[in-house]
C-alpha cells in the first residue's frame, strides 16, 4: 500500500513546479491579507499598529513585515471576534479543549470544508490510501477537529469510513477484526492502548487487516514509530494539523519515504522563527513553526504561532512543496529543570530503548524544597521480574542524566497501572503549585 500516488489521483497543485507554486502562493497571500484587514477588526488594529497594509506585500518575503497571531489573540476575541464572514455563511464550528483557558473557536464556510476535505484526502493518498479502502477513524468526534476532519477527507478520497471515534477500546478491536479496515487514523498513544487490548483478547495484532496507521494530534518519536510498526506490522506515518490553521491535513508524511511531512503549500504558507527573538530562521534551521492560511474564508490566520518546534527542508515526493521535520516537542512542553531544558520526547526516546519496560510513562514535577524535582513513573512489561525492573530504572535514570543532563528519580510500576489515553496524551503532571508539592 505504500507505493507512490498514481498520476491520475494527483491534485493540480501537486503537479506544480516551484515558480508556478510561488506565484499562486503570492496571489493567495495578498488576497488573504486584504480579506483579513477588511473584515477582521483585530487584524486591522494589529496591521495598523505595525505600520503595514495589505498592499505592502509585494513578495512572499514581505510576509515577515506583518505581525504574528497567537492563541491569546484568538482567546481575546472569543468566541467569534476573529471571523471574517457573517455567521450566516459559517457551516461548522470547532473548538479546542480549553483546558488551560478559554477555548479557541474556529469556523468554516462551505468552501473551507471542501478545502479541508481535499487536503485530508491528499494526505490519505500520500499515506497509501486508495479509493475502496476502509478507514477506521479513531480520533475523537465532536468539537475536536480530528474525527470529522479525517472522516470527510477519507470520504473525499473515495474510501469507506468506519466512524469509531475514541473509547470503547474492546469494541474497537472487535470492529477492526470484523470490518477489516486497511487504514487506521488515530493518536499514537491510543494505538498503544489498542495494542494492549488486542493482546488481552489473545489476538495477534500483526494478523489484522491494517496496513497503514495515520497518526497525529500529539508529538511522537521515531522510537514510537518503530514500536508500533514492529508490533502491528504496519506502516506508521505522521499527519499534522491544528484547529486554528485548519485541522488535520496541513501536512502529511509519505509512506514510501517517511522522511518528514510535506506541507500542502498551496493552502498553508510556513515559516520557522526563533521563539525568543521572533527572527525568521534560514532553511534547515530549527525553531517555532508559524503558518499563514492562503485559502481560508471564515477564519484566516496570519503568521499563527503554533508553538511546535521543527525545521523546514526541501521537498522530496513533492519537490515544489517543502517538508517539515517530525515535531517531537513544543515550546510550551519544555520543562526547565534546574536550568536545563527538558522535553518529554527526550524521556520517551530513552524509555523506548530500555528493555523490560513498556512505552507508557508519566513525568511528575514537584518542589519539595527550593529546587524543582522530576520523577518518572514507567510501566514494566508483563513478565519482567524484580531484577529486570531495577535494571531498567537504573538505565533510564542514567540515560536521562547522560543524555539530557538532569537527575531524575525513576520508578518502574506494575503493568497497566498508568492512566491510558483515548485522545491527546498528557505526559506531564505538574504538582509544584499544590500543597505537599511546593
Amino acid at each position: 500500500m505504500s507505493g507512490s500516488v498514481p498520476d491520475e489521483l494527483l491534485d493540480p497543485a501537486e503537479r506544480m513546479g516551484p515558480d508556478e507554486l510561488a506565484a499562486l502562493q503570492l496571489s493567495r497571500l495578498q488576497a488573504t491579507l486584504r480579506h483579513a484587514y477588511d473584515h477582521v477588526e483585530p487584524y486591522r488594529r494589529k496591521f495598523d499598529a505595525a505600520g503595514v497594509r495589505p498592499e505592502d506585500c509585494r513578495s512572499l518575503a514581505d510576509l515577515a513585515r506583518f505581525p504574528f497571531t497567537t492563541k491569546a489573540d484568538l482567546r481575546a476575541a472569543y468566541p467569534f471576534g476573529m471571523f471574517a464572514v457573517p455567521m450566516a455563511e459559517v457551516r461548522r464550528l470547532h473548538a479546542s479543549s480549553g483546558t488551560t483557558g478559554l477555548p479557541t473557536v474556529v469556523g468554516y464556510t462551505e468552501h473551507d470544508l471542501s478545502v479541508w476535505a481535499e487536503v485530508v484526502a491528499r494526505s490519505i493518498r500520500a499515506a497509501g490510501g486508495r479509493p475502496g479502502h476502509k478507514v477506521h477513524v479513531a480520533y475523537g468526534y465532536g468539537l475536536f477537529t480530528g474525527g470529522l476532519g479525517a472522516h470527510y477527507g477519507a470520504e473525499r478520497a473515495g474510501c469507506t469510513v468506519i466512524p469509531a471515534s475514541g473509547g470503547m477500546t474492546a469494541r474497537q478491536v472487535q470492529i477492526i477484526q470484523d470490518f477489516r479496515p486497511e487504514i487506521i487514523m488515530i493518536t499514537p498513544s491510543y494505538m498503544l492502548t489498542l495494542l494492549e487490548e488486542f493482546e488481552r483478547q489473545g489476538v495477534d495484532p500483526r494478523g489484522t487487516s491494517l496496513r497503514v496507521g495515520v497518526f497525529g494530534a500529539e508529538p511522537w518519536t521515531e522510537g514510537m514509530r518503530a514500536e508500533i510498526e514492529e508490533r502491528f506490522g504496519i506502516d506508521a506515518v505522521d499527519i499534522y494539523g491544528l484547529s486554528e490553521v485548519m485541522g488535520p491535513g496541513v501536512a502529511q508524511e509519505f509512506a514510501e519515504g517517511k522522511d518528514g511531512l510535506h506541507i500542502w503549500e498551496d493552502h498553508f504558507l510556513p515559516e520557522v522563527v526563533d521563539p525568543l527573538t521572533d527572527a525568521v530562521m534560514a532553511p534547515g534551521e530549527s525553531g517555532e513553526l508559524v503558518f499563514t492560511s492562503l485559502t481560508k474564508q471564515a477564519l484566516p490566520v496570519i503568521r499563527y504561532r503554533t508553538r511546535d518546534l521543527t525545521r523546514l527542508l526541501p521537498g522530496t515526493a513533492r519537490p515544489a512543496m517543502r517538508r517539515m521535520e517530525k515535531v517531537t516537542g513544543r515550546c510550551d512542553d519544555m520543562i526547565i529543570l534546574r536550568g536545563v531544558n527538558v522535553f518529554p520526547s527526550q524521556i520517551e526516546e530513552i524509555v523506548l530503548r530500555t528493555p523490560a519496560v513498556a512505552p507508557h510513562f508519566r513525568i511528575e514535577l514537584t518542589r519539595p524544597g527550593r529546587m524543582d524535582h522530576m520523577a518518572v513513573r514507567v510501566e514494566a512489561r508483563v513478565g519482567a521480574g524484580p531484577e529486570q525492573r531495577a535494571a531498567a530504572a537504573a538505565a533510564i535514570a542514567r540515560g536521562v542524566k547522560d543524555g539530557v543532563g538532569v537527575t531524575v528519580d525513576v520508578t518502574v510500576v506494575e503493568p497497566e497501572t498508568l492512566e491510558r489515553s483515548v485522545g491527546k496524551i498528557q505526559r506531564v503532571k505538574d504538582l509544584r503549585g499544590l500543597r505537599g508539592g511546593s
